[in-house]
């Protein structure tokens, strides 16, 4: 696995706690270690998008580096994937 890919399995675990926490604070919105927990994924995630960003540019179309065509620069994912 490259490191980008480790990069993106991290992104991807944290935004996934963080949708999981809103779905369950929804139904639980006392909880507070759940509303501080969310908070910290959400920091982390936002760290994380910045770094993939930084590295590999945007993840989407709106991605945080202004430039919003930056998205369709070379390499594409598939090409720098090992079969």
């Amino acid at each position: 696995m490259t490191e980008r890919e480790r990069l993106l399995n991290r992104l991807a675990s944290y935004d996934f706690a963080v949708m999981e926490l809103h779905i369950y604070l929804d139904t639980h919105p006392d909880d507070r270690a759940a509303a501080d927990a969310l908070s910290s994924y959400e920091e982390k995630s936002s760290r994380l998008h910045s770094e993939y960003e930084e590295k590999y540019g945007p993840l989407m179309m709106t991605g945080e580096n202004g430039n919003r065509w930056a998205w369709i620069s070379d390499p594409w994912p598939w090409d720098t994937m090992e079969g």
